[in-house]
């Protein structure tokens, strides 16, 4: 008899009468249906942690259609037949028998961490291979904040509830014992009616924070509820009547009610969760409203939007010089816009690196002011600094994935490929939304320096829509597909660059990567992509 073998990583449910379900089973039942006889088939999340790490090869399989998820599955095989030199060359895989209880030790494995992971309330990790500890995944429970109701009766409201959703899970996130939630997946849910329970279950969460904020005149009115996920059970609740000026405090405090409630260690959570918190706020509300207005905006990373945003947290700035937040969010609008070319500029621009020291200087505890001044001395070229900035910015939030992905980007496009590499898978397991386009970047310039370009075409192709028009991803394909010898594929993805960007070369990709520190060896391996598609520098 043989048997197929379908190998997930992710989170299980268990029902009282021990039956397992979630996308963690649906996704392994699938792959399991695929799978060939008498062989293993795992899924992208698998594949990611175990390549390079065991003597075993892989065949990708494309991307699996899953029933109930939105988005497909990478799938692959694992080569178990003899003619594979470095897979089989492994004792364990040579005959029939041991094969098939590698399998099922494998299995195993998966299943028994699966288990770990419902019960000990972490989402799998540990210390990477490398002793890197950053790498260990959050030990507590995990906490979902849904966007906060408008009450107000005026749309042009909205951003101030936004605002507020976002800075609560801000101040969450500062408390280790936690894992929360990127606003991003949640904000789904923004203006639904929904089953707080049932969100929580599928969102794979312990708790649900829910709440409605009505300003008034100088007044405002916030009510919160907490609700257990797996009972349904409203766990807490309050209602605030403050003014508008007590906005900060009334922020901090439902942040250190909720870790106090649900981490079940009282004062002592509370108050190191006040202290981690104590920030430098704005002298001048004005100046915080500014801000909420500037980065609570779906416009705000457009050619139109962004001058906007700009001009918004320049004002912030101006009433309140000593407001980090918004010399932080300030330089990192910058950054992203000379990224994707809304600012008109081949160098980055002085402001960025000024505006994110300058927010460090005045809140040394912001890891998101640290990641950006990373950034900053990175295209500065100043590398003690760069690498100073991201270990704080890792030790203050080694559970962001937007900031665990963001330099994991950054340290593999400039060599430091494991590292990189390592931070952008476990910024992908936590939350993969939130890791967006930074994750796919990394692994695919992973994947092309070891030569692997199918797995690194497959990469980029599940990169985020939004990500896919920018001329940065657009020109990862032209080298992709010509280390493939799929000429069309690249000519078409050569008029798309030319698209983005009509004066597109070879040259200016060669002096984008160097901007971006990229080393020699992966500057070269995509040179030769270009050429083996039949573009030259002086093309």
């Amino acid at each position: 008899m043989q048997f197929r073998i379908g190998v997930n990583l992710g989170e299980v449910i268990e029902k009282n009468d021990g039956t397992i379900y979630g996308d963690g089973v649906n996704i392994a039942a699938r792959l399991e249906g695929i799978g060939e006889p008498g062989g293993v088939c795992v899924s992208g999340m698998v594949y990611d942690q175990v390549e390079g790490k065991l003597p075993l090869s892989f065949e990708f399989a494309g991307e699996q259609l899953v029933k109930n998820l939105d988005k497909p599955v990478r799938a692959y095989h694992m080569i178990i037949d003899s003619s594979v030199p470095r897979a089989m060359s492994h004792p364990c895989l040579t005959h029939g028998p041991k094969r098939l209880m590698f399998g099922a030790v494998l299995v195993a494995v998966a299943i028994v961490a699966a288990i770990a992971w419902e019960y000990s309330g972490f989402r799998f990790g540990g210390i990477a291979p490398n002793g890197y500890p950053v790498l260990a995944m959050p030990s507590g429970p995990a906490v979902a904040v849904l966007p906060f109701k408008n009450m107000s009766g005026d749309v042009k409201e909205e951003y101030f509830s936004d605002g507020l959703t976002e800075d609560i899970i801000t101040e969450l996130a500062r408390f280790r014992e936690l894992h929360v939630l990127a606003r991003n997946v949640t904000y789904q849910y923004k203006g639904q009616a929904v089953d707080i329970a049932a969100v929580g279950r599928k969102l794979g969460t312990d708790y649900v924070l829910e709440g409605s904020v009505r300003k008034f005149g100088d007044q405002v009115r916030i009510a919160t509820q907490l609700i257990d996920a797996r009972s349904g059970a409203n766990v807490w609740a309050d209602r605030y009547d403050r003014k508008l000026s007590d906005i900060f405090a009334v922020q901090d405090e439902i942040a250190s009610k909720i870790a106090a409630t649900i981490t079940g260690i009282g004062g002592v959570v509370q108050q190191a969760g006040r202290q981690a918190a104590a920030r430098k706020r704005p002298d001048q509300l004005q100046a915080y409203d500014y801000v909420l207005q500037a980065t609570m905006t779906n416009d705000r990373w457009s050619t139109n939007g962004y001058p906007r945003s700009k001009a918004l947290l320049k004002k912030a700035i101006e009433l309140d010089p000593g407001y980090a937040r918004a010399r932080q969010d300030l330089a990192w609008g910058i950054l992203i816009a000379w990224i994707f070319r809304f600012e008109n500029t081949s160098l980055p621009p002085k402001e960025i690196k000024e505006n994110a020291i300058k927010s460090v200087e005045l809140d040394p505890g912001d890891a998101l002011a640290h990641r950006t001044a990373a950034f900053g001395y990175f295209f500065d070229k100043q590398f003690d600094r760069f690498e100073r900035e991201v270990d704080i910015a890792l030790h203050l939030a080694p559970n962001d994935a937007e900031i665990l992905a963001e330099l994991g980007f950054l340290l593999t496009i400039s060599g430091q490929y494991d590292r990189g590499s390592q931070l952008a898978v476990k910024a992908y397991t936590l939350n993969s939304a939130s890791a967006g386009g930074w994750y796919n970047s990394a692994m695919y310039y992973d994947y092309l320096r070891k030569g692997q370009y199918r797995e690194a075409l497959e990469t980029i192709r599940l990169a985020p829509p939004f990500v896919q028009v920018f001329l940065e991803n657009r020109m990862k394909y032209v080298a992709v597909y010509g280390q493939l010898g799929e000429l069309d594929n690249a000519r078409e993805a050569w008029r798309k660059c030319l698209e983005a960007d009509p004066n597109f070369s070879v040259a200016k990709m060669i002096d984008m990567y160097r901007l971006w520190n990229a080393p020699e060896p992966l500057v070269r391996r995509m040179i030769e992509g270009y050429a083996k598609a039949g573009y030259s520098p002086s093309d």
